[in-house]
C-alpha cells in the first residue's frame, strides 16, 4: 500500500513526498459548504456564540498538514491530535504560547504528547495568509471546525454542538484515499430510529437543543471500552422481551437500577454544565461498562437497567431471521439486503434475531474492531435494518 510505504519512509527518517494529500482537496469544498449552511441555520437563535467559519483553502491546508503529521512517529508513538480552527479570543481560558509556532507536520508531531488526552485541542488560526499554532484550549464555541487524528492516516472532521454537552457532530471521515461524508438526510429516511438523528446531530433545527441523547453517549462509551458488547433497549412496562432471552438470566437486576434515569430527569429540569453533567457521564460509563460482560445488557426506554450478561435466544414459535437491510449514513451509500451472518459474528446475528422477534426494541452492537451497528425493525421494509454508524462515533 502507498500509505504503508510513506509511513515506513517517515519512520526511517526519509523526507515526506511533496505531493499534497489529494483527499484534502476533494473534501474541502463540501466541508466549507457544510459549515456555511449550518452557520446560517442557527444564526436565528439569539445568544448563540459561534466559531468563525473556515474556508475551503484553510480546510484543505489543515487537513493536508495534519495527515502527513499523522504518519510520523515520535519516540515510537504515532501522534493523536485534535486541532481547533479558532482565534485565542474566542476560546475559553486558553493556554497561549509566548510565541506563535509554525503550523507544520514537524511541529504537530513534537506537540502531540502534550495534547493527546481527550478534550484538549491545539488552537490554530490564520494571520497574513499563514496558519500558525497559538496554544491549547479545552472549551470551544459551537460549530468550531475540529480535525482529529484517530490513527495514522485516519482523520475525522467534526464540530462542537451549539449547546455544548455531548459528543461532537461528525462531518467527514478520511482514511488514506477513502473519504466518507456523513449524509445529513440519513436521519430522515423512513423507519430510521431517532438515535441516528441524534448521532448525526444536524438534520433538524430542533436537534440543536438535543445534544444529550443518552443512547448516543452510551454508544460512544461502549465503543470506547473496546471489548465489544450488546445493549438491548426494550419498551418500559412490557415483558415480551423476556421470551427472547434464555433463562435463568446470569445477572438480573431487581429492582431495576434507575440511577441514569433519575440523573437524566434532573438534568432536563436544570440543564447546566458542572456537577450534573459529570454525574451523568459517570453513570453512562458505568452502564456501558456492563456491556463488556459476555451476553447482552438490557435497559428499558426510560434508561433503567434490567439485566446484563443475558443470553439471546429465538422466541418460542418464532422463525430465524434470514435477511436484513444494511445501511450506512454516508453520501453515496445504498442499502443492501444480506443474510445476518454476512455482517458480523454471533453478536450481530443474535441482535438481529432479537429485533426480528421483538419489533418494538432496538439493539446496539459494538465490535472489538471498532465497528458499531444499530439494529431496528422497519415496518415499511418488513425486515430488520442494520445501521452501520462507525463514521458517527469516531
Amino acid at each position: 500500500m502507498i500509505l504503508d510505504n510513506i509511513e515506513s519512509n517517515i519512520a526511517n527518517g526519509e523526507s515526506v513526498p511533496v505531493t499534497a494529500y489529494k483527499s484534502a482537496r476533494a473534501v474541502a469544498g463540501l466541508v466549507e459548504s457544510h459549515f456555511e449552511r449550518h452557520h446560517r441555520s442557527v444564526s436565528k437563535y439569539d445568544g448563540q456564540e459561534l466559531a468563525p467559519k473556515p474556508d475551503a483553502k484553510t480546510i484543505e491546508a489543515i487537513i493536508d498538514t495534519t495527515f502527513w503529521a499523522s504518519l510520523r512517529r515520535e519516540e515510537g508513538r504515532s501522534p493523536k491530535i485534535s486541532i481547533a480552527f479558532i482565534p485565542p479570543k474566542c476560546a475559553v481560558n486558553p493556554l497561549v504560547f509566548g510565541e506563535k509556532l509554525p503550523f507544520t507536520s514537524n511541529t504537530l508531531t513534537k506537540l502531540a504528547p502534550a495534547v493527546e488526552r481527550s478534550g484538549i485541542h491545539l488552537g490554530v488560526w490564520m494571520e497574513d495568509n499563514m496558519l500558525y499554532i497559538w496554544g491549547t484550549t479545552r472549551v470551544i464555541p459551537g460549530l468550531c471546525f475540529v480535525l482529529e487524528v484517530i490513527e495514522p492516516g485516519m482523520l475525522v472532521i467534526k464540530h462542537r454542538r451549539v449547546d455544548g454537552f455531548g459528543k461532537f457532530v461528525n462531518v467527514a471521515v478520511l482514511k488514506g484515499d477513502q473519504v466518507k461524508i456523513v449524509d445529513e438526510d440519513s436521519g430522515s429516511v423512513r423507519d430510521c430510529p431517532s438515535i441516528i438523528n441524534s448521532m448525526i446531530g444536524f438534520t433538524s433545527p430542533n436537534l440543536w437543543n438535543d445534544s444529550l441523547n443518552l443512547l448516543v453517549q452510551l454508544a460512544v462509551s461502549m465503543r470506547g471500552h473496546e471489548r465489544g458488547g450488546i445493549l438491548l433497549v426494550v419498551p418500559t412496562n412490557k415483558e415480551e422481551w423476556r421470551k427472547s432471552i434464555i433463562h435463568p438470566i446470569t445477572y438480573p437486576v431487581q429492582p431495576a437500577f434507575s440511577e441514569l434515569s433519575e440523573l437524566y430527569r434532573e438534568y432536563l429540569l436544570d440543564p447546566h454544565p458542572g456537577k450534573s453533567q459529570s454525574q451523568l457521564s459517570s453513570a453512562i460509563n458505568g452502564l456501558a461498562g456492563l456491556t463488556a460482560v459476555d451476553g447482552a445488557t438490557i435497559i428499558n426506554d426510560h434508561y433503567e437497567l434490567l439485566a446484563f450478561g443475558a443470553k439471546i435466544g429465538r422466541a418460542p414459535g418464532g422463525h430465524p431471521v434470514e435477511e436484513m437491510l444494511v445501511t450506512e449514513p454516508v453520501i453515496g451509500n445504498k442499502g443492501i439486503v444480506v443474510h445476518p451472518v454476512q455482517t458480523g459474528g454471533t453478536r450481530h446475528l443474535s441482535a438481529a434475531q432479537f429485533v426480528f422477534d421483538q419489533r418494538d426494541s432496538i439493539a446496539l452492537v459494538a465490535s472489538q474492531d471498532g465497528r458499531f451497528t444499530i439494529f431496528s425493525w422497519s415496518p415499511c421494509e418488513g425486515k430488520v435494518q442494520a445501521h452501520r454508524v462507525d463514521a458517527l462515533l469516531l
